[in-house]
């Protein structure tokens, strides 16, 4: 909108001064040489930004999709293909489960649903994120099917939902089919091709779909940084990113989608938002297929978006942080192991030990010390029909529950009084009869020598000397180790655990050769990041929105639910936003 000779007149030197200021943020902006353009840019080829580049292109928008990895697919790769779109959907319907938006968007905002730990999976959503999820959550199953996306022929369930709602079944599975399986680089058995669930069922389809539409996929091509209009003012223009070294811009004409999958990986970002969260907590599931690096949040923090949702990070239900279920390697995420085939196992190194019993190993922190029950859970978390009777919205719900803390994760990560934040590396110790029943293999590639994350040797005092590796910021003492597992012994010849309770520990470790294997938390997901509204667009620190720029899944903020629903969908609506700018 101009302004008239009158109003420069009447507004003097206020107007001028502002004119100048923005004339001089203009001449600030450097002019980039761009070297290719679209539409759209989306950034990360996740279940969000592959959602989000599919529907725009299919929308008329010319798309170009740019990824860090080799490879597509991000964290929903190699995901349980676990995706909880209900509100009622043809799945739904046809195994007569009643669900409607009004009663999903009921469950994922009932702040007065409590865990027995006191924590509250839906109290910080945001209302109007929420809204639009439940609205759109069951378009955007029906539109995942449409893409070849062959869902699992059963009805929906509970399996794998993380705070998901509490009224109905949502939880629907993807079956993996024939397509290869990141994690093993082989196809599954014939026989259970239509009744495995598996990331590579949702992502592979989709890949397919996008290629087919005429989506730009461009790998290898790390964004570092967004272009706009002027420093933290005007539209977002387009991003710069790193591709073999040389710095490549790409203008985006109507905005720019951020689906670059989170910020666990990076370590002072996560510490923002949980400072015990330090160097040791390096097994991220999904790693090494994809990093959740915080890049997005980063390049829009820069160009003066906003942080949301942090709560959710922080509150202790769910899996944002996970018992390892899986020893002896880096990545000891319990539903993901790393075979010798994966095209990313050079840099996992190890599959990892899969215990099946946490009465085959007593599990001590850095000094060699036992800490808790090796048999207790993680965080607890809501899906469906886990609270009976319930009532929703009920400020009696809290005092309904039986208060039950569940500390585990919070005695792994306890720390030492040293003065250091971290609860230091935890280890698994066990002995050869352990192994023997676990049916383990304690040599590479089950396990990582190379790297630190596995110790072998014939007496406890020994194992002690040999934990040496990056993370194990003090020396184990041996006396502390022996005098651990010599009491777990004593608990094992009398049948009770007198100092935390595992129920009637059953083996003894005395049999060489003694082991000592990576067992310390995983981080899970992001549930904390980008501030967006219900359109997607990203929203800056005076609440206003950024023009031309967006964001989903793992990236944004204010949702609590874990998974693949949440970021189809944000992808979903972002996509259609973003070719109607």
């Amino acid at each position: 909108m101009g302004l008239d000779r009158r109003r420069l007149l009447a507004g003097g030197g206020a107007v001028f001064g502002a004119l100048a200021a923005v004339d001089e943020a203009a001449a600030a902006a450097p002019k980039v040489a761009w070297g290719r353009e679209a539409d759209v840019v989306v950034v990360g080829s996740g279940a969000s930004g592959m959602t989000a580049a599919i529907v725009a292109r299919q929308a008329g928008a010319s798309v170009i999709l740019l990824e860090t990895e080799p490879h597509i697919g991000g964290h929903a790769m190699v995901s349980g293909g676990h995706v909880a779109l209900g509100g009622g959907t043809s799945q739904q319907k046809k195994y007569g489960i009643a669900d409607s938006p009004d009663l999903l968007f009921q469950d994922l905002t009932d702040w007065a649903l409590v865990e027995q730990n006191g924590s509250a999976d839906y109290r910080y959503n945001d209302r109007e994120l929420l809204r639009a999820f439940a609205d759109h959550a069951a378009e955007t199953f029906e539109w995942l099917r449409a893409q070849g996306v062959v869902f699992m022929d059963k009805a929906p369930d509970a399996f794998g939902g993380v705070s998901v709602g509490n009224s109905a079944a949502r939880e629907h599975h993807v079956a993996v089919m024939d397509w290869p399986m990141a994690q093993t680089g082989r196809q599954a058995p014939v026989e259970r091709r239509a009744v495995q669930s598996s990331g590579n069922g949702l992502m592979r389809p989709l890949e397919v779909a996008a290629r087919k539409a005429g989506v730009q996929i461009l790998t290898e091509h790390r964004m570092t940084d967004l272009h706009r209009e002027a420093p933290r003012a005007g539209r977002i223009t387009g991003v710069a990113a790193i591709h073999q070294g040389k710095v490549l811009h790409f203008k985006a004409r109507k905005g720019v989608m951020l689906a670059t999958g989170g910020s666990t990986g990076n370590v002072n970002f996560r510490r923002m938002i949980d400072p015990r969260l330090t160097e040791e907590y390096c097994g991220l599931a999904g790693m090494p297929w994809s990093n959740q690096d915080a890049s997005g949040e980063i390049a829009a923090m820069a160009a003066g978006a906003s942080l949301w949702g942090l709560a959710n990070q922080a509150s202790e239900f769910g899996w944002t942080v996970t018992k390892a279920g899986r020893v002896g390697s880096q990545y000891g995420y319990t539903h993901l192991g790393w075979e010798p085939g994966s095209p990313v196992f050079d840099r996992a190194r190890a599959a990892g030990l899969q215990v099946a019993d946490w009465q085959n190993a007593i599990l001590v922190n850095m000094l060699g010390e036992r800490f808790y029950d090796e048999t207790a859970d993680g965080y607890p978390s809501n899906t469906y029909d886990t609270v009976k009777a319930h009532k929703p919205y009920s400020a009696r719900s809290a005092a309904d529950i039986t208060y039950a803390p569940t500390n585990f994760l919070n005695a792994a990560l306890a720390g030492f009084q040293d003065g250091h934040n971290g609860g230091g590396p935890i280890w698994a110790i066990f002995d050869a009869d352990a192994a023997a029943r676990e049916g383990w293999s304690c040599a590479p590639p089950r396990v990582d020598t190379a790297q630190g994350f596995f110790f072998q040797a014939d007496s406890l005092a020994e194992l002690a000397r040999k934990i040496v590796m990056r993370h194990q910021r003090r020396p184990m003492p041996p006396e502390n180790l022996e005098r651990a597992v010599a009491r777990y012994n004593g608990f094992v010849d009398v049948g009770r655990d007198e100092d935390f309770g595992t129920p009637k520990p059953r083996y003894r470790i005395a049999k060489a050769p003694f082991y000592a294997a990576w067992a310390t938390p995983v981080l899970h997901d992001t549930r904390s990041g980008l501030r967006i509204n219900a359109r997607g667009q990203v929203i800056d620190l005076a609440g206003e929105v950024i023009p031309g720029l967006y964001s989903g899944g793992e990236t944004a903020g204010g949702f609590s639910s874990h998974g693949l629903a949440r970021a189809t969908c944000q992808g979903f609506i972002a996509g259609r936003n973003l070719a109607s700018a």
